[in-house]
């Protein structure tokens, strides 16, 4: 029987799934442990074979999968510290909600406030009335060039002026960028150094290194993006830190509110998938609605996903108590152009594991 507390925490967190008090303490010492078999575990070992052999014909070069705080299968260099592309965001995202509860973040605070500026064409009086908030949620309303855009985001950027801060979604790098700016600017500190020190080092991810945090820019704007590297056994952590509420066995690393806020759809997307994407954007985080966000895929109420170009990605899907990340070798090969082809052929892989649960 579950406990009253137990039962608190359904109805605080509306979640379809709530680990035994066992399962809620099960996280990784200095390396990961394994499940004893799939079976064992309830899963089905031919099932993860077969999502093994097609995941071969799109070119991942890592998978894993964790399953109640342990690795249920995996496959591929999960070491290998491959580009992260746009899981950047959610990265700084959740340095965000650690700055912002100790009160070095005011997410009311407007870019005239913080004398956030870009070279010409600089932002109007109008655009400067965006907020962090609206950065966050990328509804800033300026639609400035920016560093490390791919074309079909520069293809479906809004013209200058034609929407006000927080009225309109647009996947937007220039947000993105100058959430970085804006970080380093309030806390004193660079990405690459506080994220290791506040939550690579206490989830104790075992190939993070702050110089894996770099940047990079383009003429056009002073903001620049800052590229991040990580292995997949690393990123698997920090899925399962946000599978966990922010939690790392007795420590708050991410404050729960954060957590929460931060991975529920603020934007709905409705019937129109974003980039192969359905469902809605958080705060740098993408958010399932219904259980939907990729082609042909139930991921239950309460997924959510950090996502970069040429199929990287961290799936959090707190129904199943499990974590999947997949990585490609983007220094090898280039990412593919059909940003909608590689997460349709994400989901036929997700699908391919999720059956594999009996």
């Amino acid at each position: 029987m579950r406990s009253f507390a137990q039962f608190l925490l359904v109805l605080v967190l509306g979640a379809t799934f709530v680990p035994s008090k066992t399962d809620a303490m099960q996280y990784p010492a200095t390396s990961w442990e394994k499940v004893d078999s799939p079976e064992k575990a309830g899963w089905s070992s031919e099932k993860l074979r077969q999502a093994r052999e097609y995941s071969a014909t799109i070119g991942s070069s890592a998978v894993i999968i964790v399953y109640q705080g342990r690795v249920l299968d995996e496959w591929g260099e999960v070491a290998v510290r491959y580009k992260c592309h746009s899981i950047r965001k959610s990265f700084l995202s959740a340095l965000y909600g650690i700055f912002r509860q100790e009160g070095k973040i005011n997410l009311s605070s407007r870019l005239v406030e913080l004398g956030v500026d870009d070279i010409s064409p600089t932002l109007n009086e109008e655009e400067k009335q965006a907020r962090i908030e609206d950065l966050l949620k990328s509804r800033s309303g300026i639609y400035h060039p920016a560093a490390a855009e791919i074309p079909a985001m520069a293809a479906l950027r809004p013209t200058r002026g034609s929407h006000k801060p927080g009225e309109f979604w647009y996947y937007n790098n220039w947000d993105f960028n100058a959430l970085g700016t804006v970080f380093e600017k309030l806390t004193n500190t660079t990405i690459g150094r506080a994220f290791k020190e506040r939550i690579a080092d206490p989830i104790q991810m075992q190939d993070f290194r702050a110089m894996d945090v770099e940047y990079s820019r383009i003429g056009a704007s002073v903001h620049q993006a800052y590229p991040v590297r990580m292995s997949a056994r690393d990123m698997a952590r920090f899925g399962l830190l946000y599978l966990r509420r922010g939690i790392w066995r007795d420590r708050q690393v991410i404050p729960q509110e954060w957590v929460e806020v931060s991975t529920k759809a603020h934007s709905l997307f409705g019937g129109q998938g974003v980039f192969g994407v359905y469902g809605g954007y958080g705060y740098l985080w993408w958010a399932a609605v219904d259980g939907k966000q990729f082609p042909g895929v139930d991921l239950k109420q309460g997924a959510f996903s950090a996502q970069g170009v040429g199929g990287h990605y961290i799936v959090v899907i707190p129904a199943y108590d499990l974590v999947i990340v997949h990585r490609t070798d983007t220094d090898r090969a280039a990412p593919a152009d059909d940003v909608e082809e590689t997460a349709e052929k994400f989901g036929v892989l997700l699908n391919l594991i999720l059956s594999a649960r009996r």
